[in-house]
């Protein structure tokens, strides 16, 4: 298996577990992997009326910032250029329909990694 493609195995595993824990918080999943023209959303969610839209970021070690540090200013840039275009393509708005950006961090092992999610975290 090459590098590319254990990387996005990760990316999957890591996605679900982000995906499975906020279901266990009452979210439900709308959408995963959501790509558009020059970005992608890992998970949409739903939060009673609230979307929520998910960036999952994962480190084995917290050298270096940990998970959290790996969402850069231009990362997110590209999420909420994402979210704009989702919310268009559904007919929504960010001013009438109530969102919110998450990121949902898994750090050491993935067989029990520590999970950390910041509610409107940008």
């Amino acid at each position: 298996m090459n590098t590319e493609q254990s990387t996005r195995k990760i990316g999957e595993q890591t996605e679900a577990i982000a995906s499975d824990y906020l279901k266990s918080q009452g979210l439900s999943l709308i959408e995963k992997n959501y790509h558009c023209r020059g970005g992608e959303v890992d998970l949409i969610m739903q939060e009673q009326n609230t979307l929520v839209f998910v960036e999952v970021k994962y480190r084995q070690s917290t050298g270096y910032g940990g998970a959290a540090a790996a969402v850069s200013a231009a990362k997110q840039k590209k999420i909420k250029h994402c979210v704009t275009f989702y919310l268009h393509q559904k007919g929504l708005n960010e001013y009438n329909t109530p969102c919110r950006l998450d990121v949902v961090t898994l750090e050491g092992n993935l067989k029990e990694p520590h999970i950390h999610w910041f509610k409107n975290a940008f």
